[in-house]
């Protein structure tokens, strides 16, 4: 082996650690071949990676100081449980409240229970279509039909069709997650036996509608998730407490779903507003293994941005941005299974800007590395539609684009996002808590254009090397013109 050979050896373990995220371990590998490598070609390579490393390092850190805060939140405020007596009694009697506690605000947990619970959640799932798999989702209330303006749901006829065209797309469908809602014509249940005749991969629907035999359904089986979820916005939904503990009884792999909006339901600022949207779904996490020590549970806290409206806003950058985060909570530090939200659009109809708004996202949220995205092909509206004219047409971009980024050199490296710190993280939650709503906070306040600042600094940062994702994404380009 010449020396050449031996220092690109080297510096691919180098590019395998940062996948691993252990990016400590590769700087000191790029440190070393620096010293010692002469050859331009590879020096070259080793210092485009030493511009990256420094800031992956710190983002990596923002991220554990996320997962610890959010184990703080459960320990230090609390869950807002107080009126749920099922909930009550599940953790009184598990022995996981911490009575000794008179600062919180709500329900205290033990940090060991929490510690505890967590260990038994598993890190590897039999179905799990791997990483930056994009497929449907969001069960959009209207199903948009081409040529016809009246806003419904879909009936039987529409859904079988939906499921069959859906069938014929899982070369690049990852997860079929229920995409739109149906009228009284078909049932969940019945929609969720049509998606098993024609959908072999990762399945999900909502069960808190179905009866107890059909609950079971989903027992056991390795690619199917139940979206049945539990809190928001520091308590939990009332109507959800029975179907919940239901589900995590019958053994069904649950996708644990948190659908916090940064500034309205949740904190303003990046870093606290993933810290209370993880926190929630670390509770839910606890509570599900109460009941069953070692239940599949899929990370899914799908944080979402709105508009100066208050209306979800899927056509901005923020929305990709902040769920590649998430997904690199999970990736990097805490193991779980994750699922994120991305490749929708603000839009109402399938227009040209509609197609570019999802292909956008999706290709940011791959370069930055998801694990599996809903809601990605197909919807319209912000989640308010969904359509099969333009889920056959993501589709189709889907494959040109997966063709393009399977050409791309795989010597880059992890890609930063420079997540933006806030040391005011857990103090902005607790005052959220206090005051009863977010927008009533002074952190809230202070950070009204934390997600715009973060915009900026990866648009600088663009501009210094190609491979970033920026809005006008060189990947369209290069897509565009084949």
């Amino acid at each position: 082996m010449t020396i050449r050979q031996q220092a690109d050896e080297t510096f691919d373990k180098g590019i395998r650690l940062e996948k691993e995220a252990a990016f400590e371990k590769a700087k000191a590998i790029y440190e070393d071949l620096f010293r010692h490598v002469t050859d331009e070609t590879v020096l070259r390579k080793i210092r485009f990676r030493m511009e990256d490393i420094d800031d992956l390092i710190a983002e990596k850190a923002v991220y554990q100081r996320i997962d610890e805060n959010a184990k703080r939140v459960l320990t230090e405020i609390g869950i807002n449980i107080i009126e749920s007596q099922p909930l009550m009694d599940l953790l009184m009697e598990a022995d996981a409240v911490d009575f000794d506690n008179e600062t919180a605000f709500f329900i205290p947990l033990k940090r060991d229970y929490i510690d505890h619970c967590l260990a038994q959640v598993p890190r590897t799932m039999a179905g799990d279509p791997g990483m930056n798999t994009f497929g449907t989702g969001a069960t959009s209330p209207f199903l948009k039909r081409t040529g016809d303006e009246e806003l419904r749901p879909a009936n039987r006829e529409e859904y079988e069709k939906i499921i069959l065209t859906v069938r014929d797309q899982q070369d690049v469908v990852g997860i079929f997650s229920l995409p739109v809602a149906c009228d009284k014509s078909i049932s969940l249940f019945e929609i969720a036996q049509l998606m098993e005749k024609y959908y072999q991969g990762l399945k999900m629907i909502t069960t808190n509608t179905m009866r107890d035999d059909e609950v079971k359904f989903l027992a056991r089986k390795d690619h199917w998730l139940d979206g049945t979820s539990l809190i928001t916005s520091l308590t939990q939904m009332n109507n959800m407490v029975d179907p919940f503990l239901r589900s995590a009884r019958s053994g069904n792999n649950l996708l644990l779903i948190d659908q916090s909006l940064a500034g309205i339901s949740g904190p303003g600022s990046p870093e606290a507003f993933l810290t209370q949207n993880h926190a929630q779904v670390i509770f839910m996490m606890v509570v599900a293994q109460t009941v069953n020590p070692g239940i599949s549970c899929m990370h899914c806290g799908i944080p979402s941005i709105v508009d100066s409206s208050g209306n979800l806003a899927y056509s901005s950058p923020h929305q990709t941005f902040i769920n590649a985060a998430l997904a690199r909570v999970n990736t990097w530090i805490t193991g779980f299974p994750s699922a994120q939200t991305g490749g929708s659009t603000s839009l109402s109809d399938v227009t040209p800007q509609a197609m570019i708004d999802s292909e956008l996202s999706r290709n940011a949220l791959r370069k930055y590395g998801v694990h599996i995205v809903r809601h990605a092909m197909g919807a319209l509206g912000s989640l308010n539609f969904f359509s099969l004219e333009k889920f056959l047409e993501d589709c189709e971009i889907e494959r040109r684009s997966r063709r393009v980024f399977d050409a791309i050199p795989k010597d880059k490296g992890m890609i930063p996002l420079y997540f933006p710190g806030d040391h005011q993280a857990l103090s902005g939650i607790r005052e959220i808590a206090e005051k009863g709503n977010p927008k009533n906070a002074d952190h809230t306040l202070k950070n009204v254009d934390s997600f715009s600042q973060w915009e900026d600094t990866i648009i600088q940062a663009a501009k210094k090397k190609i491979y970033y994702p920026q809005l006008n994404d060189t990947v369209i380009d290069s897509i565009q013109s084949q």
